[in-house]
């Protein structure tokens, strides 16, 4: 319909007006907005930018695929598998699995003993700089260098990219002490370097050239690396809580010889019980290196092989799920050290505290507390 001064005038539809009369206008206004907001889907603003993401990575895989050709070895040079003959071409697809197959034994890239040869066994204790290690110091290089470029012009008027570093650290020490309360705080500098450098140690597997050459290994997928990572985390909550609660003290949560008060059987119970989780706690550090180490090695092995066998598109898919895989990966592990440190340097005898506080408070009987029938008669 047109209005008396030429101008147009919509009318509202049967649903429109019966959201109106329900509503009212002001809600149904709203209403009727936040309904063709979600009618019409994600804004062109972010499918471009993810777009020439995919496309992005297509060609970069393009391009490592012929400076970094998925072959073990040189056609009729040497062989591609242990069984394979030199004389015979390169067939596909069982050689291009291989040449993706990265074997769990890390390449040594220079030995540092050379009078013997370096070890081949998965967990290796040859004085050699291997092809992870060297990829780990790489990324701490990174961390060092991206942190003091951030940091070195902190200022009360941040800059762009100190508030990219604000962002990042602030978002993990509140997800942190979030988890852990205020005791979190303290150990919030460990959790962030153990999250970045796990998840950049992850991240840097899914680039094409790392794994391809016999220089550059994605660390963590080194068990050697996450067997050294979850050392240093059972050293560190070890450490804090003999410092939080003494020598005696913590290991007397253990050790506990308290229990023989209430008799020899309830003693003994506690003392067996303490005796388990003691041993329990030596398991801690295998848990967390294997799961870590699991995860990496077996996205990196799946990742290789379905590039192996498709073009670039599926490749591209399986790479954002890896990403994901590999970030929850870093998060679990920074999780389980921080949790663990708190549970280290709490002392038992408040955690009962903690539980009989709780249970005074709870009411007598499944249905209702208990009523002081005097005071009611009072």
């Amino acid at each position: 319909m047109t209005a008396s001064n030429g101008e147009s005038v919509s009318e509202d539809s049967a649903p429109e007006r019966r959201m109106k009369e329900a509503l009212g206008p002001e809600l149904a206004s709203d209403a009727v907005e936040a309904s063709a907001a979600v009618a019409a889907g994600p804004s062109r603003g972010f499918i471009r930018p993810l777009l020439l993401a995919i496309a992005a990575i297509v060609v970069l895989q393009l391009v490592a695929f012929f400076v970094f050709p998925p072959y073990a070895c040189e056609p009729g040079v040497t062989p591609c598998a242990p069984a394979h003959d030199p004389a015979q071409p390169f067939a596909f697809p069982g050689d291009a699995i291989l040449a993706n197959f990265e074997f769990p034994a890390p390449h040594a890239v220079i030995d540092l003993t050379p009078e013997s040869p370096p070890s081949h066994d998965i967990l290796t204790f040859d004085l050699t700089i291997s092809s992870s290690l060297l990829t780990a110091w790489i990324v701490m290089a990174l961390i060092t260098a991206l942190a003091f470029l951030l940091s070195r012009r902190v200022a009360v008027s941040p800059y762009r990219s100190q508030n990219a570093l604000e962002y990042v650290y602030e978002g993990l020490a509140n997800f942190a002490t979030s988890l852990g309360g205020p005791g979190a705080r303290r150990y919030v500098p460990i959790f962030v370097a153990f999250f970045l450098f796990i998840l950049l140690s992850n991240w840097s597997g899914l680039l094409p050239f790392v794994g391809r050459t016999e220089q550059l290994r994605a660390p963590t997928s080194d068990v050697n690396v996450t067997i050294g990572l979850a050392l240093v985390a059972f050293a560190m909550f070890h450490i804090e809580g003999v410092r939080a609660l003494g020598f005696r003290g913590y290991f007397g949560k253990f050790f506990n010889l308290n229990g023989f008060k209430d008799g020899f059987g309830a003693g003994l119970i506690g003392l067996f019980v303490g005796v388990l989780e003691f041993l329990l706690e030596f398991v801690k550090p295998v848990t967390l290196s294997m799961r870590l180490f699991g995860n990496i090695y077996a996205g990196e092995i799946a990742l290789g092989v379905i590039s192996a066998l498709t073009i670039f598109v599926i490749p591209v898919a399986m790479l954002g799920l890896e990403v994901l895989l590999n970030f929850m990966q870093a998060l679990i592990f920074s999780v389980l050290a921080l949790m663990f440190t708190l549970a280290a340097i709490e002392r038992h005898d408040e955690h009962e505290q903690e539980e009989h506080g709780a249970v005074a408070h709870l009411p007598e009987g499944n249905i209702e507390p208990h009523i002081d029938q005097q005071a009611v008669t009072a």
